[in-house]
Parts: structure tokens; sequence; C-alpha cells
């Protein structure tokens, strides 16, 4: 398979990642109640995705980098279409709580596909990577429209949106090659049931602590089990001959920089989604604030965010050959920053507003794009898609902090007595989101890579010895 064909056909795959991940957020409100899902429910259907995302990142990663990528991809990709199918032809609240569980494996398909392009083209390595993250961009918008068009009758039949890309994309899958790199070792069940236990308890800390309250019972007593499981993990890691995730590993400074990175961009870039739905959505008559959209344009106004965002995706191998990695880095957190501190100063207008939501679109672009692509770049090729997997966690607890952040401003300022948001919640919101982005800039600026501003990985990888630092 040529170069060209292997990157079309996983841009199919991520496609369906896309398209997955942008469909259902539109249906809920107009479903829950024919499912008999209360707000609850629903928010809790959220939460089974989140805590999916959470333990098989790293599991489908690790597994893909011992077994065979490809191999690891079709179980993914049967999954999330077994999922898929499931809701669509099935609906019901259990339907659905087992479908997202199953699509959680979506979170697998960017690891395993990065550890194929790097094995079986890596002079495309990059250009690959922003041209994949830009479809996926994309895919979540077109996914939210395509929903709401088949669901303006009834609401059921938006659950068939992800149904046919998902089999294309399992089709594909068989097509795609394996990479021809393999690791010896075997899987650490032991280890991966402490680190499935103490990723579970923290995701729920995180998505539950504003509604039990940070300092209950519950939230503190998970807390605390995460804590533990996590910390027993890394001794377990340690002492292992085959651990599931090398400390080693984690120890690596230029993984270790990017994957901070990448959580201190998407703790407000990704974080702040749902927020900024609500702001487009209040009515300025009610709350003295907002821009009083409906569901249509606020979905327009996120298709236009994530078209900035493959703009931002498509000129990232651009700008690091011309610029370097660390000069793209500090962009993207920067830009990021930039747009929420536009928002403090400039929420009064929707053309103000738009401008700074679609330079925060066009920063994560840039963020995702570089950070997956340096991620992949930091360490041996047999550890392709655990490093990538690793990005891709901290990308998911960055937007949980941050969605959980901006949670807890939002109920600490609601007007007594009402259930309405004050301005100063989302001036809270925005000025967070705009200093842990500044936070993400200062990390870029200690990035060292091996060379600076390198515009493809080399068409033969130069092998180096166990133990080498990248840095």
């Amino acid at each position: 398979m040529s170069s060209s064909a292997l990157l079309a056909a996983m841009a199919i795959v991520v496609l369906c990642s896309g398209i997955v991940q942008g469909y259902l957020t539109p249906l809920l409100p107009a479903l829950g109640p024919r499912l008999h899902l209360s707000s609850v429910g629903q928010n809790n259907i959220f939460l089974l995705s989140q805590l999916a995302f959470a333990v098989l990142t790293p599991l489908l990663s690790r597994l893909g980098d011992l077994y065979g990528h490809r191999k690891l991809l079709r179980i993914a990709l049967g999954m999330v279409a077994g999922g898929s199918l499931l809701m669509a032809a099935w609906p019901s609240a259990a339907t659905l709580a087992v479908g997202v569980l199953l699509q959680g494996a979506l979170v697998g398909f960017f690891p395993l596909l990065v550890g194929i392009l790097r094995s079986r083209a890596p002079e495309r390595n990059r250009h690959g990577i922003s041209l994949l993250v830009g479809v996926l961009l994309i895919a979540i918008g077109v996914g939210g429209l395509v929903a709401g068009v088949l669901s303006e009758r009834h609401p059921a039949a938006g659950l068939w949106t992800a149904v046919p890309v998902a089999v294309l994309a399992l089709v594909v899958g068989l097509l795609l090659p394996d990479s021809d790199v393999r690791n010896g070792g075997r899987f650490h069940f032991g280890s991966a049931t402490l680190l499935t236990t103490g990723l579970v308890a923290l995701v729920l800390v995180l998505a539950q602590g504003a509604a039990w309250g940070w300092a209950s019972m519950p939230t503190s007593g998970l807390a605390l089990v995460a804590a533990v499981a996590l910390a027993a993990w890394v001794a377990v890691e340690r002492r292992a001959v085959h651990p599931l995730v090398s400390v080693r590993m984690l120890r690596n400074r230029r993984l270790a920089v990017i994957s901070g990175y990448t959580f201190c961009a998407a703790f407000g870039s990704i974080g702040f989604l749902g927020a900024n739905a609500l702001f487009l959505g209040a009515s300025p008559s009610e709350t003295g604030f907002g821009m009083g959209l409906g569901p249509q344009a606020i979905a327009t106004v996120s298709l236009g965010m994530v078209i900035a965002g493959f703009a931002g995706s498509a000129l990232t191998p651009r700008l690091a050959r011309r610029a370097g990695d660390r000069a793209v880095l500090a962009a993207g957190s920067l830009l990021a920053a930039l747009g929420f501190l536009g928002m403090v100063g400039c929420h009064g207008t929707l053309p103000a507003y738009l401008g700074c939501a679609l330079v925060v679109g066009l920063a994560t672009g840039m963020f995702e794009s570089i950070g997956r692509t340096l991620s992949a770049e930091a360490v041996d090729e047999h550890q392709t898609a655990l490093a990538v997997g690793i990005n891709e966690l901290a990308l998911s607890l960055g937007a949980a902090i941050g969605a959980a952040a901006i949670g807890a401003f939002f109920a600490a300022h609601v007007v007594p007595g009402t259930e309405h948001l004050t301005l100063s919640g989302y001036l809270w919101s925005w000025s967070c989101c705009a200093l842990v982005a500044m936070v993400g800039t200062a990390l870029a600026l200690h990035f060292r890579g091996p060379r600076s501003g390198a515009a493809e990985l080399a068409p033969q990888p130069v092998k180096r010895t166990p133990g080498t630092k990248l840095a």
C-alpha cells in the first residue's frame, strides 16, 4: 500500500472517531426523556464515556505495542462499530450505557494508527499526523450537525449517524498493513488492574466532585483510592520484569514536557467547550449576558471552531519546518491564552466573542497536531503507540480537570434563588483557562528536541540502543 493510500485509509478511521465523538451530544437532551433518562442519567452517559476513555487509552496502546497495532486496531474498530449498532438498533438507557463503553475504544485509534504510520511511512509522519488531526476535528463538528438533521422528527434516528461510517472504518481496518516492529514481553494484568482502579477513581472524582461536594466523604474516599492505587501501580511497575507502562519511559524528559503541555492546552481549549455552548445560548434579557443563540446557530459556531482547528493542524508541519518545534508548541498555547483573555474583555458583542473563539479553535488544531507528533518522536519505534497513548491520556485528563474546575467556578457563582449563572463565573473560568494555557507556554519553552524544526522523520530511522536519551 502506497503512503498516500495508507493516509487515506487512516483518514477514514479517524473520520469514524470524530463522528462518534460528535454525534451523541446534541441528541441526548431530546432523546433522554424518550428513554426515561433524567438530566443526571444523561450526565452519567457522558461519565461512562470518560471512564472508558481513561481506562482503554493505556491498555489498547500497550497491547498494540506488544501484539501488533493492526490487530488491536481491528478489535477497537469492532468494539466501536458494535456499540454504535447496538445503540441505534435497540435504543434504551441500558444499550446507551453499554454502547458508549464500547465506543470508548476509539481512544486507541490514534496511538495505533501512529504506530503503523511511523513504521510503514516514517517520511510522512508529521504531515500524516497533522492531516489526521484536521480530519478528526472536522468530523466532530460534522457528526453533531448530521445527527441534528437526522433527529429533527425523531430523536432516535440520529443514533444511526455513526453506524455506516463505523462499518466503513471496520472494513478499511481489514486492509491496513501492520507495523513491522514488535516489543517482547507479556501483558501485566496486576499492573493493569491497579492502573484501571486508579484512573476510574480519579475520573469519578473529577466528574462528580462538584456535584458531591469537594470535601464530601465520597469525593475524599475516591481521591484516596485513586492516590493509593496509582502509587501502588508505580511501585509494581518499578519491580515488574514486563511493566505495563515503563516508569523509566515516564521519566523521558521530552515525553514528560509534551504530556504536561498537552494537559495544560486541553484544560481550557477542550474543557471549556460545554461552557462555551452555555454562554452562546444564554439569553441577555434573562441573565444580562450571553448571545441568545439557538441550537443550530451554536452548532454552526462549533463547526467554525473545528474548521479553524483544521487550518491550525494543516499549518503545523510547515510552521515547524520554518520556526522549529518549540516555537510551534509555545505559539499553540499562547494563542489559546490570548483567545481566553480576549473573551474576558470582548464578550459583549457576538463578532468579538466569535473572533476569540476562532482563535481558541486555531490553537486547538495546533496543539493537538504538534503534541501527538512529538510524543511519537520522543521514544523508540516499538514504544510509539504507548507514547501517543500517554499523550492522549494527558489530553483527556486535562479536559476533564478543566471541565471540573469550570464547573466549580459556575457552582460558586449562581444567582441566589435561581439557576442562572452570574457573569463572574464565566470571567473566572476564562481567566483560569488563560492562566493554565500560559503554564503550557512555559513548558513549551523548556522543550528540547533532537533536531530543531525537523520536518519529517528520516525514511530509515536511526536505531538506538536501549536506555539512550533522546533529548
